[in-house]
């Protein structure tokens, strides 16, 4: 499911970004900071012990806010 979804909001910044102005810069700094944040987040997590399922899951809630939050 992760990777579907994820397509999703690849399709859906892909988009915004085409559409360029204000919105399309701050999608594209939010996308570089989230990435950073959860890429750390999840590399943590692998140090600390997590399992992968929880690994992706983590991963999994985020895309799925970006694809609420893009879909309006």
């Amino acid at each position: 499911m992760l990777a579907a979804e994820a397509q999703q909001v690849m399709w859906l910044r892909l988009t915004r970004l085409a559409a360029g102005g204000s919105k399309a810069s701050a999608e594209a700094r939010r996308m570089v900071s989230e990435k950073v944040a959860v890429a750390a987040q999840a590399g943590a997590g692998v140090m600390l012990g997590d399992s992968s399922r929880r690994v992706v899951k983590r991963y999994r809630s985020k895309v799925l806010a970006n694809r609420r939050r893009l879909s309006k």
